[in-house]
């Protein structure tokens, strides 16, 4: 019997309901465990299936099929080498939901199967609505080593890993799929450290990539039984990590494994917001983006987005002047495309919303001009960016920051018409932070150019829609720096009136906003996905009533 253990984290990429591609995946990283020597490879959570798989694991097929490509990786470990832990969907005969389970497959045998214990029910998950919770989990042997298998939550709570102790683990090895947010790093590193008393190794590996509305940012490492991180693998990329561990009298020790380094607060953000839309419009097979370039802030940090995730090749800018739009915003959006190396179009709108115009003459007979017209404007940029992607195929990428949507400053069939938004969970003040940060700084990975990318005019200058003459966005709503303090307490930290105006803002204009918010839900629920960033994302992060009658008085 071997007192020494290697272990490989592949923290991989999966995609959701595509089985095939996921179990490719996994044979190559048996291969790569083969190659480097390792005794064991460990996949993230539900790999086979892909997580999260939200409804689609009701369908009992997808179980058939994950057991099937588990069978084929079991039948591959008959030719030697090591081992394997991969999660996966199992349905039981006669029972109501699957499990979300993890299984060790080796030497050609399907050794043992866990099955996951705490279900997450909070935030983004709602897992106890798709699987059904399984026992407290034994340890499983393999090669003369006694392990853990819990799967993600269990290890955020003490009841798994103290039962798996108790039982006679002598190390964790924890599949994950866990979503990134701002400081969820520190997040799990506190979660994990208040069990630490167990002097037990654990193993983490998480997934990346994105899905949806989340972004995974992998970040997996592993900690010795005294609570140090032996390994760390990098975040927001496709990595293997090699660890050894060595039986001692103290338990198992690390001997050898590698530390990656992390990305900053700011460079997180923005690789998430790539992941975010990249994965997205490669899961969906989109051939590439179109966005709406005003000239604007906002616009220019999704085109910059667009180029590091998906290359310039793969973007397409359109400016859509009318009579409003500024001789600055031409040059500035012009400026911009040049300097990402876009494709970019000019295409008039004045003869469409003249014909609108003309239209409505006589229904509008008697009424004086107002927003309705403005939204014409907006709604016919909107009609012409759809006409393009479906003419060539481009996935329409909107602009909308998180306080536009909070307050509802957008157009609903206008600027707010597309497939995703990467800067939905992103306020306008973090909009100007990423725009500097990018300019000094190539992400890593990203297919873009380095330099100034966001001509400094577009960032210095007053934000406007440029929707009427001498248009600026603090006539409607207060300077973002106000605005963005007042929707931070409203939302992420669901503060009450009382407790923002203490802060020092302006009873008056703390309840326009708070009534703003409430009124625009419908607006929300009909926009875009895009990637979450922090704890409250509107739609999955954040589900509030569209008929809502509920005012803090």
């Amino acid at each position: 019997m071997s007192d020494r253990l290697t272990l490989l984290s592949a923290q991989l990429n999966a995609v959701v309901g595509d089985v095939e591609a996921n179990l490719e995946k996994a044979f190559a990283a048996l291969d790569e465990g083969h190659a480097s020597g390792a005794d064991l490879v460990i996949l993230p959570e539900l790999f086979l299936c892909g997580y999260p798989p939200e409804d689609l694991v009701l369908k009992p097929s997808l179980s058939v099929a994950c057991m099937r490509a588990l069978e084929e990786l079991a039948a591959k470990t008959r030719e030697g080498g090591p081992g394997l832990i991969i999660g996966l969907p199992v349905w039981k005969e006669g029972e109501p939901l699957p499990y979300n389970s993890v299984a060790l497959v080796a030497d050609g045998m399907i050794q043992g199967i866990r099955h996951k214990y705490e279900l997450p029910n909070y935030d983004v998950f709602d897992e106890v609505r798709t699987f059904k919770q399984g026992p407290k989990p034994l340890p499983i042997g393999f090669r003369g080593f006694t392990l853990g298998l819990p799967i993600c939550e269990d290890i955020w709570l003490d009841t798994v890993p103290n039962e798996l102790k108790e039982k006679g683990a002598e190390i964790l090895l924890s599949p994950n799929g866990s979503p990134w947010r701002r400081n969820v790093r520190e997040a799990r590193l506190k979660a994990f450290s208040t069990w630490s008393d167990l002097r037990l190794p654990l193993v983490y590996v998480n997934q990346v990539g994105g899905q949806d509305e989340l972004a995974f940012d992998g970040e997996s490492f592993s900690v010795d039984s005294r609570g140090r991180i032996v390994q760390q693998l990098p975040d927001f990329e496709e990595a293997y990590g090699v660890t050894v561990w060595e039986r001692t009298p103290m338990g198992l020790m690390c001997v050898e494994g590698k530390k990656s380094q992390l990305s900053s607060d700011l460079e997180e953000t923005y690789l998430a917001t790539m992941m975010g839309l990249g994965d997205y419009v490669r899961k969906t097979g989109f051939p590439g983006v179109i966005i709406g370039l005003s000239g604007g802030i906002d616009s220019a940090m999704v085109a910059a987005i667009a180029v590091d995730a998906l290359g310039a090749e793969n973007v397409w800018c359109v400016m859509m002047p009318s009579r409003y739009t500024s001789r600055e915003s031409l040059i500035d959006a012009e400026a911009c495309a040049n300097a990402l190396g876009v494709k970019y179009d000019n295409i008039f709108i004045s003869p469409a919303v003249t014909a609108y115009d003309q239209m409505l003459s006589e229904a509008f007979e008697g009424t004086s001009p107002d927003t309705t017209e403005e939204n014409i404007q907006s709604r016919v940029r909107g009609v012409t960016l759809m006409a393009l992607s479906n003419k060539f195929g481009h996935m329409v990428t909107t602009t909308g920051n998180k306080s536009e949507m909070a307050v509802g400053y957008a157009t609903l069939y206008g600027d707010m018409c597309g497939g995703y938004n990467p800067l939905k969970d992103i306020y306008k003040t973090e909009v100007f932070e990423l725009a500097r940060w990018r300019n000094a700084n190539v992400p890593k990975l990203a297919l873009g150019p380095a330099g100034e990318v966001i001509p400094e005019n577009i960032i210095s200058k007053p934000p406007s829609a440029e929707l009427r003459e001498d248009q600026k966005d603090e006539d409607s709503l207060p300077p973002y720096h106000i605005l963005d303090d007042i929707l931070y307490g409203l939302i992420e930290r669901e503060e009450s009136i009382d407790t923002i105006i203490e802060r020092g803002h302006d009873l008056e204009t703390v309840r326009r906003i708070d009534s703003l918010v409430r009124i625009n839900e419908y607006k929300r629920r009909q926009a875009p996905p895009g990637v979450k960033i922090g704890e409250k994302s509107f739609d999955r992060g954040r589900r509030y009533p569209l008929v809502n009658r509920y005012k803090d008085t």
